[in-house]
């Protein structure tokens, strides 16, 4: 018994074990980078054509392949897709916007919202989507998001001028824009300049007379670079007061040959062959049986611009004289009969146009006309008109 006791007593003396192991703990702050939204121009950017009127290659809805400078009109599109990405999570994504505005860079006037749209999963490199020197390639639905963006010129009331236009992503933590901002004017002011007057004065019954120049110009907004497609047309001349006219069979002087009146066509006005026939004032002047006939071109043109004139053309006279079109309107078929310098020498993005034709702003057509007066003829023929159209390409 006192030996139990003793053994007992000596475990009393021994240190107290609570555990096996023990701890202690520390915090942790872990904060995530407000990550500032990303945006990228992706492989889709296309300029459409309007419903108002249509070009010489392309209608409403086409992409407008023939517009090579930096204006644009009312209803004329501008269609862009976007990808955009916010490490933090796509939520956090406020608005991707298009937005116009005098100066470069986030926070212009937004003009229209884009729309999100499906993407494939793997990122276009036409995209060039990098995060400094790391080429994105896989899409991430939780962190990526395809827009498409549809921005439509309104009219010069709301937009008149020189902007930049870009699309812009609008973040929680930021905004971005497109690398690739663009510079449009728009709804440039359309003119034509017309210096100088067609008048001939004490012409002889049976003769052919020639009016002084007449300069004709493209008087757009400086700065637009609107290039101008040159027409032109006429209609019949008339004596406003009552004198007793005739020339040569009743009181009108006609302008040209009903062949080149559009109404005796028919359905066939699509062929410029049509009015290849040349201005016949020379053929018609020096004959008897033809001076006194009432169906004849009464008024032809010569033209120069820089290297071309109309005597290029074919329907041109051995002066280089051209016949000119009926119409008080623009037609579509100006395209193929009454361009004022007529040759297909020069090609806009794979369309024929005519060099010396297309002008620039300030660019000037140096213009005569030659009168055929036919026999007998009195009056005073003051009351019609000659048109010129400028049609922006």
């Amino acid at each position: 018994m006192k030996k139990i006791l003793a053994i007992f007593a000596a475990l009393l003396l021994l240190p107290a074990v609570l555990a096996v192991d023990t701890g202690a703990g520390i915090g942790i702050g872990i904060t995530p980078e407000e990550f500032p939204p990303h945006i990228w121009l992706c492989d889709s950017r296309i300029v459409t054509d309007d419903a108002v009127e249509s070009g010489r290659d392309t209608d409403v809805s086409d992409e407008l392949y023939e517009r090579i400078e930096n204006y644009a009109f009312e209803g004329e599109q501008i269609a862009l897709d976007v990808l955009v990405m916010d490490k933090n999570k796509i939520e956090e994504v406020e608005d991707v916007v298009v937005t116009i505005g005098s100066s470069f860079g986030v926070g212009q006037d937004i003009e229209v919202e884009c729309a999100e749209s499906s993407g494939p999963s793997q990122i276009p490199t036409e995209c060039n989507a990098r995060l400094g020197e790391e080429q994105l390639t896989e899409f991430d639905e939780d962190t990526m998001d395809y827009y498409e963006c549809i921005f439509t010129v309104e009219t010069p009331n709301s937009m008149y001028g020189e902007y930049f236009v870009t699309v812009e992503v609008i973040g929680v933590d930021g905004e971005a824009t497109i690398d690739e901002t663009e510079y449009w004017f728009l709804n440039p002011a359309i003119a034509l300049s017309v210096d100088g007057s067609v008048s001939f004065d004490e012409v002889r019954p049976g003769s052919v007379a020639y009016s002084t120049p007449v300069l004709v110009g493209n008087d757009a907004d400086e700065g637009s670079g609107v290039l101008l497609d040159m027409f032109i047309s006429g209609t019949d001349f008339y004596d406003p007061a009552s004198s007793g006219a005739k020339c040569p069979t009743t009181n009108h002087l006609k302008l040209s040959q009903d062949l080149r009146s559009k109404a005796s066509l028919g359905a066939d006005v699509s062929s410029g062959a049509t009015y290849s026939e040349q201005c016949d004032i020379d053929s018609w002047i020096n004959t008897a049986a033809g001076i006194g006939e009432d169906n004849h071109d009464h008024l032809c043109y010569y033209a120069t611009n820089g290297a071309y004139s109309s005597a290029d053309a074919g329907n041109a006279d051995a002066e280089g004289y051209r016949p000119i079109v009926y119409s008080d309107v623009f037609t579509r078929d100006f395209y193929n009969d009454a361009e004022i310098i007529s040759n297909d020498a020069l090609v806009i993005s794979g369309i024929a146009y005519d060099a010396g034709n297309v002008l620039t702003p300030g660019a000037e057509i140096a213009i005569e006309f030659k009168l055929g007066l036919p026999e007998p003829c009195v009056g005073d023929f003051s009351d019609g008109d000659i048109f010129f159209w400028g049609e922006a390409v």
